[in-house]
């Protein structure tokens, strides 16, 4: 249909120009099969139109083939000659491929005008030789393992391209023919012997030929390769088998270098590993190289190596790291002994102690007990001693025999001889130690020697016995004395003194110390005379040999030391302001004691405290007992006297008579005493009335406490005694009250009422309790309000008025029925005498004269309330 498409067109344009057109065309030829391209199709021709119009460039040109294919085109020859030929794109196969095609060719010029015509190219049969499939075709390489057995190796195949459906029989040939290999007519190929990859060829170069019935035929080529195969045990090339090697080698020293091969890979660069079996702390193999190297010291002298230098390792080479063939051999380093340890000894220094009557021929010293040389074998461990060198030494010691380190004495070793002592007893010899084996280490051995001396003098005292003095009151570490003792024996080695027995008191286990460097005798405290007036002391020298003692007497001298000691050495006294002067207080005496001194040495003064001098000791000198007396008399209404405390320190004096020596009476030890003195004011009865006061309390007071008295624990539990009965009382009292005003005793309740209105209208009467007080004032001030003078106690807060005739002032009541009472008032319920009699004994007992107890003292008096006393005395700032 195409066809006619194309004369349809062609036929158009001939009927519009009939000048262009294409010669020899349509036309038929016939192409072999197989033609190489550019294979001559068929030539034609173009006929131009009458304008002479060119063909268009690149026309004409096939547009179309049936079936389609890129097998042919069209080529330019000359001028309007143009030609069909193969491209080679395509292989015209006659059997397998299209056998005719239909190819349209066109053309075209420059004015549009075109032409077309159609070629038919015929495939034709040409004869073909056989043909081998596949890779074959350009060659086949085959590989056959070495050591396997004859037989079949490969199936060649080919095949006739003439006609395939046929099945056209082919014969196969080996070209040349060989000994090793064989072929079958149906292209079987076979191995007729077995290959070796080390022994034989390792490789075959065969050609096959095919051949079909027409005699045509093809060859391809075959290459066979022997395969190697780990088939061979490796084998060592070094044949050593036993090493020496010196001791001492360093890690990383190669000793040994062992080399295999494996005949599997003769010829050629292959590995081998190397490895060593046997279990060891000294050799190493390099896996690649097979060398052998130290890893740790070789030391023939010590550990198992001295009993047996042999090594013995097993090498074992493998041509694979794992797996493969394996060889193994047997290897032995025999270490040797070498010379290098240097003859030594356990010490290089010896010190020796030598007698000073030692004998001659004695022997000393044998070095070969202490040298020794490590290395294991002779001659390399033997050595000798060099002849004994040292200043002084040849004339005193000898090696005997020489060589054999034996030190012998030859001389005399007197330690007090002259010479000796030049050279200090003291002697140094060098002798070498030596290697008799290169390179001949030696060491120098020093050899010091002293002389012992030994004890040949006893110790001696320079007295046969000491007699010192002291006096008794020196003091502690006052030199009494110095012994000494002396040793003939060389050296003089230190002496050392010390007291044996003697020295002890009743007071100190020891009153005496020893330097005992220096023997000086000392005082460890200050010695009584009157105790023990004469020390025995045993005295004793000893040195690091030898002891002796002696005999010290030590006469303590008199001295007067003792201080009056006087009873009672502290006291208290109480003394009332008016005492009359001269006489003696509270009738106290203090009577004396001193060790060292007569009854009539003694002298008594007061220190500052005795103010006013109101106060002196009579005897005041000449007697150990005296009186203490009022001297002068107290003044306070003058302001001369403002305290009412005295503290007199008094000073106790010995003259020392007793003493008949000519330093007697020098020395003059002075005892205290302490007195407290109280000056009691006149008593003075106080009262202080308030508006409406309900009980007034007086309340005495005496400073007489002391906190280390007995009844200070006994007033402490008395009073918590009674506090209890207080609160047990004010609890019933309470509960009677609350019982008395309960409102359901409607009666009982009438009957209170009117009580209370008979006692509102009744006369009220003013309680005065009076406590006995003995109080030391200590401050005055003046009252506020009457100003009047009046006498207070710091402690206590006790105020009394200073002048007796001062009287409380007379307080205005509101109230008519309330009694105003104070000093000249009247009190409700009792006499003018009563009241006076009351007045006289309050001031009595205010004066320390009132009661008093049975020892003729006065009482302790009662403590006041606090609460009351804030009542009965003016509330005012004492002056001080």
């Amino acid at each position: 249909m195409q066809v006619a498409v194309f004369f349809l067109l062609l036929l158009g344009a001939m009927s519009e120009d009939q000048a262009l057109h294409l010669i020899h065309l349509p036309a038929t030829s016939n192409m072999a099969e197989n033609s190489p391209p550019g294979t001559s199709v068929h030539k034609f021709s173009v006929k131009l139109s009458a304008s002479l119009s060119p063909v268009m460039p690149g026309f004409p040109l096939i547009i179309n083939s049936s079936p389609l294919t890129e097998a042919f085109r069209v080529n330019w020859l000359s001028g309007t000659d143009f030609e069909v030929v193969t491209t080679g794109k395509e292989q015209l196969d006659f059997e397998t491929g299209p056998r005719v095609f239909d190819l349209q060719v066109y053309v075209k010029d420059d004015v549009g005008v075109t032409d077309l015509q159609v070629l038919t190219v015929q495939v034709t049969d040409v004869n073909e030789p056989p043909e081998f499939q596949g890779n074959l075709a350009k060659g086949l390489e085959l590989f056959i393992v070495e050591g396997a057995n004859p037989g079949f190796l490969y199936q060649v195949e080919a095949f006739d391209p003439e006609d395939t459906s046929q099945n056209i029989p082919v014969s196969y040939f080996l070209i040349p023919p060989s000994k090793s290999f064989a072929m079958s007519a149906n292209g079987t190929l076979f191995s007729t012997t077995e290959f070796d990859f080390e022994a034989g060829h390792r490789s075959y170069h065969l050609t096959v030929e095919v051949r079909d019935s027409r005699g045509l035929k093809a060859s391809t080529a075959l290459q066979i390769n022997i395969v190697n195969i780990n088939d061979e045990v490796p084998r060592f090339t070094s044949p050593r088998r036993v090493y020496t090697i010196p001791e001492e080698l360093g890690p990383g020293t190669i000793v040994a270098n062992i080399t295999a091969e494996d005949p599997d890979d003769k010829g050629l660069t292959s590995f081998l590993f190397y490895s060593i079996t046997t279990v060891n702390s000294y050799f190493m193999i390099n896996q690649l190289t097979g060398t052998i190297q130290v890893v740790r010291r070789l030391n023939r002298d010590s550990g198992e190596l001295r009993q047996n230098p042999a090594i013995s390792l097993e090498v074992l080479v493998k041509d694979r790291p794992f797996g493969g063939q394996e060889n193994r051999k047997q290897i032995t380093f025999i270490v040797e002994d070498i010379n290098d340890n240097p003859s030594t000894c356990n010490k290089f220094t010896f010190s020796i102690m030598v007698p000073e009557r030692a004998a001659k021929g004695t022997l000393l010293l044998d070095l070969n007990k202490f040298c020794f040389d490590d290395d294991s074998e002779a001659p390399n461990n033997q050595f000798n001693f060099s002849t004994p060198s040292g200043v002084g030494s040849s004339s005193r010691f000898l090696q005997d025999p020489a060589g054999s380190g034996k030190i012998v004495l030859i001389g005399d070793l007197d330690y007090e001889s002259p010479s000796n002592l030049a050279a200090g007893n003291k002697y140094t010899v060098i002798i070498q130690v030596q290697d008799v084996a290169p390179p001949y280490y030696k060491n120098n051995i020093y050899i010091y020697i002293l002389t012992s001396p030994e004890n040949e003098f006893p110790l001696v005292f320079d007295s046969p016995s000491y007699v010192f003095a002291v006096s008794e009151l020196s003091p502690a570490r006052t030199r009494i004395g110095q012994v000494q003792a002396t040793d003939k024996d060389f050296p003089q080695s230190d002496i050392i003194y010390s007291i044996s027995t003697g020295g002890a008191s009743l007071q100190s286990p020891n009153i005496f110390w020893i330097n005992p460097q220096t023997g000086e005798l000392q005082l460890v405290t200050k010695a009584d005379y009157e105790t023990t007036p004469v020390y025995t002391l045993r005295v004793q020298a000893t040195n690091s040999e030898d002891s002796s003692s002696v005999t010290v007497t030590v006469n303590i001298l008199e001295e007067n030391d003792e201080k009056p000691i006087c009873t009672p050495n502290s006291y208290f006294l109480a003394i009332p302001v008016d005492l009359k002067v001269g006489t003696n207080i509270q009738n106290f005496k203090l009577t004396c004691t001193d060790l060292d001194s007569s009854p009539r040495s003694f002298r008594y003064s007061i220190g500052p405290g005795n103010i006013n001098s109101h106060f002196t000791f009579s005897p005041n000198a000449g007697s150990n007992v005296t009186s203490l007396l009022l001297a002068t008399r107290f003044d306070y209404a003058s302001g001369l006297d403002k305290i009412w405390n005295y503290e007199l320190l008094v000073y106790v004096t010995d003259d020392n008579l007793l003493s008949g020596r000519k330093r007697a009476g020098a020395l003059v030890e002075t005892g205290t005493v302490t007195l407290s003195i109280s000056v009691i004011p006149r008593p003075t009865t106080v009262v202080t009335t308030t508006p409406r006061p309900r009980v007034t309390y007086q309340i005495l007071r005496k400073n007489v406490y002391s906190p280390s008295a007995w009844y200070v624990p006994f007033v402490i539990t008395l009073g918590s005694i009674l506090l209890l009965g207080l609160l047990v009382s004010l609890i019933v009292l309470l509960a009677k009250a609350i019982y008395s005003h309960c409102p359901c005793k409607t009666g009982k309740h009438r009957k209170s009422l009117v009580k209370k209105a008979e006692m509102k209208n009744a006369k009220r009467e003013l309680v005065v309790e009076t406590i006995r007080l003995n109080s030391v004032f200590d401050g005055e001030a003046r009252d506020p309000v009457t100003g009047a003078i009046y006498e207070f106690n710091s402690k206590s807060g006790a105020r009394k008025w200073k002048d007796p005739l001062t009287q409380m002032p007379k307080w205005k009541e509101s109230s008519p029925q309330e009694a105003v009472t104070g000093v000249g008032t009247k009190v409700p319920g009792s006499s003018d005498k009563e009241r006076d009699g009351l007045r006289g004994k309050a001031q009595a007992e205010d004066a320390g004269l009132g009661s008093r107890n049975q020892d003729g003292k006065p009482s302790t008096p009662k403590k006041r309330n606090p609460a009351l006393t804030s009542q009965a005395s003016p509330k005012v700032q004492p002056e001080k």
